[in-house]
């Protein structure tokens, strides 16, 4: 198909943001493209948070021949001083003829002051080219910038019949190598990595990313654990003074412990409880707090619950193997409390389907739901169940 002036150089400039993807967070990921009588004459994408952003780099390749050229960018261009100085100007002062963003910055500093200025300026500014899509790419940022709370990936591998374990707690290996070089990636662009105490006590994981070629940046480790059990000889405590690691406890948790956790180099952050648990709305706030913008969650299905129960997910990845365990008392990617009625369900969104070998993957979107209330509980909402965090 053959596709629109327009569309065809915002793909470009989509596929040059791609190319920051994990290095840019918590700013978004934007590329850019000056095109001059039909000709590419600028380039440019944002590399890495407090770095040039891509219309200053396009503009400086182009030189002179930005006068009177077309610029498409996947985000209205920023108005503001941040830890850069504001784009629009230079765009004007480049002499810039139009700009065309895929979509309205949501930051609520700029939320269309920068298209106003370069209006005002005598420069034509069109919108909504492939906007969707420049949505979905930065996901991450619009989640972020409009509430201050991290974008919560759930990540689960499962046999065909739902487990995650066998009935002894076995689970190395369900999902196959490509699926697992594809969770290292996902560390790897993600600000931080949580998973539940049960998780630790169980497998003793280290929770960082371990990429082929040896790159890659470990995540923020966050352990929620609302009684401070996180043994003082597991491999996360052992290397929190190299990995940046969290504890998210609660005032229950026992303050020798607490010492003791920090002397080995791990932060603790005493969250509000509720039921005796973490509560995790606010421990998501103090993680936005400290610009955590994007968080995998690889816990069990305690922990996948509680922040499904919470409405807290924004998206899954499920990855399926070809295996069957059976067992009634073997784990699932989903336990706590459940729900009695199928109307009461989670629906997912957006799916996508990929074949990683002898895996399939699927990737999707809970959609926010109204909180039930659980006919042998008598409550609602916000609390988390059964869940032992």
């Amino acid at each position: 198909m053959k596709l629109e002036p327009d569309e065809r150089y915002m793909w470009m400039a989509l596929d040059l943001a791609r190319r920051g993807w994990g290095k840019t967070n918590p700013n978004p990921m934007v590329g850019a493209v000056l095109v001059k009588g039909g000709e590419v004459v600028g380039t440019g994408f944002h590399k890495k948070a407090g770095e040039r952003h891509a219309e200053v780099i396009a503009l400086e390749e182009a030189g002179e021949r930005a006068r009177g050229s077309t610029l498409y960018v996947n985000l209205e261009p920023c108005s503001h001083f941040g830890r850069t100085p504001p784009c629009v100007e230079e765009i004007i002062m480049a002499g810039v003829r139009k700009v065309v963003a895929a979509c309205v910055d949501p930051n609520p500093l700029i939320a269309g002051k920068g298209i106003r200025r370069l209006q005002e300026a005598g420069i034509k500014v069109k919108t909504g080219v492939l906007e969707e899509k420049a949505k979905r790419l930065n996901e991450v940022f619009f989640k972020y910038i409009t509430t201050k709370m991290p974008f919560i990936i759930v990540k689960a591998a499962m046999t065909m019949d739902g487990k995650i374990a066998t009935v002894a707690g076995k689970s190395r290996w369900i999902s196959g190598e490509k699926s697992r070089k594809l969770v290292h990636r996902l560390r790897s662009i993600s600000d931080g990595i949580m998973v539940g105490i049960n998780t630790v006590l169980k497998d003793d994981p280290l929770l960082t990313a371990r990429l082929d070629d040896g790159g890659g940046n470990n995540p923020v480790r966050i352990i929620v654990d609302s009684k401070g059990r996180l043994p003082l000889d597991t491999k996360i405590v052992q290397t929190a003074f190299r990995i940046n690691t969290i504890l998210a406890t609660t005032e229950l948790a026992p303050p020798d412990k607490l010492k003791a956790l920090r002397s080995y180099g791990v932060e603790v952050l005493i969250v509000p409880s509720r039921a005796g648990q973490v509560d995790l709305y606010e421990l998501m706030l103090s993680l936005g707090r400290k610009e955590i913008s994007s968080l995998l969650v690889e816990g069990g299905g305690t922990l996948n619950y509680s922040l499904l129960q919470e409405n807290l997910i924004d998206k899954i990845y499920f990855f399926i193997a070809p295996l069957l365990l059976g067992g009634v008392a073997a784990p699932t990617p989903l336990e706590g409390s459940g729900v009695y009625e199928m109307d009461d369900s989670w629906v997912v969104e957006g799916m996508e389907i990929r074949q990683l070998d002898k895996d399939l993957l699927i990737i999707g979107y809970p959609a926010r739901r109204e909180k039930i209330v659980h006919r042998d509980s008598g409550r609602a909402g916000r609390n988390i169940g059964s869940a032992t965090l």
